[in-house]
């Protein structure tokens, strides 16, 4: 019971911190977003390389800020889009840095520094394209939109998944042995059915064709579900079963944000080709 109420008063925290980040103001937004950013980069800094190369890895999450940073000022402060090639050159010091490694271990470890900023830092850094308009105005409603549908989607592939999947065919047992077809299956139930709700309430994509919630929230779940996947391989590979417990009876937050770190990139470009962002 105690694990259940820390659970539910963790939760209900977060999604108000959620809510209070994409729909007030645009710099709470961003102080927001690059503060989980930082705190998804350190995470898997500390599963992948633990306590080593301290100085190259906060070098890494300052990058990852500076690009956020860019980002927010070319969609929002009307900023020229060729100073956002400005964040490489924390990369070139962090190239540079790696020549005084020791070892061939020790070279090989900072390699996991690039993943992060590919893996972590550039999609969290994207969700400025999804919270701005193209006349840079703050419309976080679009973003949150993706995150109800994730979280919706996380949901249902849970419940049904709990109730339903016992003795069923396992979704991927090598990496994740508890997630089942069935399971994915209703995640995907869940986020059309939010998506639709959503579309009818005039909050996504209103004024188009109802086909343009539902693909995306398709999308966005299929996305969703090798976020997570992929995250648990981390872990498996690392040895450990949460990214940290930075939320109480959650885990970490890249636990939170695994599946959408894939979906949210998959959802702009979706909705990008269509003309719809």
């Amino acid at each position: 019971m105690k694990t259940i109420v820390t659970r539910t008063i963790s939760g209900i925290c977060f999604v108000l911190a959620m809510l209070g980040g994409l729909l007030f103001n645009k710099y709470i937004f961003a102080v927001l977003i690059m503060a989980i950013m930082a705190i998804c980069l350190v995470e898997f800094y500390t599963m992948t390389i633990g306590r080593k190369h301290r100085w190259i890895s906060g070098l890494a999450v300052l990058t990852g800020i500076i690009f956020f940073v860019l980002l927010f000022c070319y969609c929002t402060l009307g900023m020229k889009a060729n100073f956002v090639s400005l964040s490489i050159l924390p990369v070139f010091v962090i190239m540079v840095m790696s020549l005084f490694s020791k070892d061939r271990e020790s070279f090989g470890e900072i390699s996991h520094i690039y993943t992060g900023l590919l893996y972590i830092a550039i999609p969290f850094s994207l969700s400025n394209l999804i919270a701005f308009d193209s006349y840079g105005e703050f419309t976080g409603r679009l973003l949150l939109c993706f995150f109800v549908i994730i979280w919706c989607s996380d949901v249902g592939a849970y419940s049904v998944g709990i109730a339903f999947g016992k003795g069923r065919k396992k979704l991927f047992p090598s990496v994740s042995p508890n997630k089942t077809w069935i399971g994915a299956w209703g995640g995907m139930a869940f986020a059309i059915i939010a998506a639709v709700i959503l579309h009818k309430c005039g909050l996504l994509l209103p004024g188009h064709s109802i086909v343009h919630p539902i693909v995306l929230a398709a999308l966005l779940d299929a996305a969703g579900v090798f976020g997570d996947l992929f995250e648990s391989q981390w872990k498996r590979w690392s040895g450990i079963k949460d990214s940290g417990n930075i939320i109480p009876g959650h885990g970490g937050m890249l636990d939170r944000f695994d599946s959408a770190i894939f979906a949210v990139p998959v959802g702009a470009v979706y909705l990008s080709l269509f003309g719809l962002l």
